[in-house]
């Protein structure tokens, strides 16, 4: 068993309905312990049996058996998500303009490239690892950049959080 922070892409926008109690029910289901969620957005911290990458599949499945629908899951030790935190690259001048995007892996140098070739205005982003980091100059509501299409660029998914979330779930990890 290990603590993770698991983050689920996706649900609760655009029509995909997860209640955080049946996320709990469906993860305590799968052997978790000590589960719990932080808002409605798609964060559950648990104590997870075995390999965290199998119990991300485990859930993957799990949700789409249940609901007919998928979302990746990207977990995290508590430990990486500090270090994601810290590694944060950009200077912060409110905390809910910038953002971590957890990888689901390492881009490809070409795909970074790629990526860089786009258009941002004064916002900024950067890979580091698995993670991109996010500085939106006005906020993620009034974007100069298209993040998505990064994303799409960059060929792996990932799920972003604020860095008040992110500061949040490291707390309640413990």
């Amino acid at each position: 068993m290990s603590i993770r922070i698991l983050l689920l892409r996706a649900v609760n926008v655009g029509g995909t309905q997860l209640p955080m109690a049946e996320l709990r029910e469906i993860a305590t289901g799968l052997g978790a312990t000590d589960v719990s969620t932080y808002i409605a957005s798609g964060n559950l911290i648990a104590d997870v049996p075995g390999k965290g990458a199998d119990f991300d599949r485990a859930l993957e499945q799990a949700l789409e058996q249940r609901y007919g629908w998928f979302r990746e899951v990207i977990s995290r030790t508590p430990a990486q998500v500090r270090e994601a935190l810290e590694a944060h690259p950009f200077e912060v001048t409110e905390p809910k303009f910038s953002y971590v995007t957890f990888l689901a892996e390492r881009p490809t140098a070409d795909a970074i490239a790629k990526a860089e070739t786009y258009e941002t205005g004064d916002d900024r982003w950067q890979v580091i690892g698995t993670e991109m980091h996010i500085r939106y100059a006005n906020g993620a509501g009034r974007p100069e950049m298209k993040a998505e299409s990064i994303g799409r660029a960059l060929k792996v998914p990932g799920t972003a959080r604020n860095l008040n979330t992110v500061r949040k779930l490291i707390e309640l990890a413990g």
